[in-house]
């Protein structure tokens, strides 16, 4: 067993003394694929915030490879979140004004490390690779957000972490979308974190979880 990330006790209390997440641990393992659904509100994208080093918790620690996260530097978190995070998020986050090669490059450039993965290639896979010289905005919603999982991926993250990353598409380009990020995190040996509503979307061989009131429980796990 493989523990990438581990969370311990963490929560978030906002100024207002609102517990939006309850004290909850949380470990992620290389390669598997973790779901946790929950209602609006439930503080399920805190907690995936929390998770991801972009939300400090109020209390407990994040550990990254036995490193507490958040006890790092600016610059040193910054290097974790470019290189060995993934993100995937509801408003797909595109630039409008860089093609769609361009957009997937964004995190190889703004890191500056090296092309993990060839651009075509995995435009091939996601079935945009005709849609490379475009501009954002002549894409469909699916064909946005495949551009964003291909963004997520190119640098070969150890964890994709994906808040409600299907929230503004119709059932069947959701389907379409969940199971291609399934596949792809499975091919190339990456966690996957989906925070999502569509349990119906959920395999036997994801990790479910359910997020109420702040607080987190095990509906299923292959553990």
């Amino acid at each position: 067993m493989s523990i990438l990330l581990n969370a311990n006790e963490i929560s978030k209390t906002f100024s207002n003394e609102l517990v939006v997440v309850k004290p909850t641990s949380f470990k992620i393992e290389k390669g598997k694929i973790y779901v946790i659904e929950g209602k609006s509100g439930s503080g399920k994208s805190t907690f995936l915030s929390m998770l991801a080093g972009i939300e400090n918790p109020t209390l407990g620690k994040v550990l990254y490879r036995n490193h507490s996260l958040y006890e790092l530097t600016d610059n040193e978190q910054a290097q974790i979140r470019g290189k060995s995070f993934g993100f995937i998020f509801q408003s797909f986050h595109l630039i409008p004004e860089l093609s769609v090669k361009e957009n997937i490059e964004l995190p190889l450039m703004f890191n500056q490390i090296e092309k993990k993965l060839n651009t075509t290639e995995l435009a091939e896979r996601l079935e945009i690779e005709k849609l490379l010289d475009k501009k954002p905005f002549l894409l469909s919603g699916g064909e946005q957000q495949r551009v964003a999982i291909a963004r997520s991926i190119i640098t070969l993250p150890e964890i994709i972490f994906a808040d409600e990353p299907t929230g503004n598409l119709d059932y069947e380009t959701t389907k379409k979308i969940v199971n291609l990020l399934c596949k792809l995190s499975s091919d190339y040996g990456l966690s996957l974190v989906i925070v999502t509503h569509e349990k119906n979307l959920i395999k036997s061989n994801h990790h479910l979880y359910t997020m109420q009131n702040g607080e987190l429980k095990v509906e299923h796990t292959n553990v």
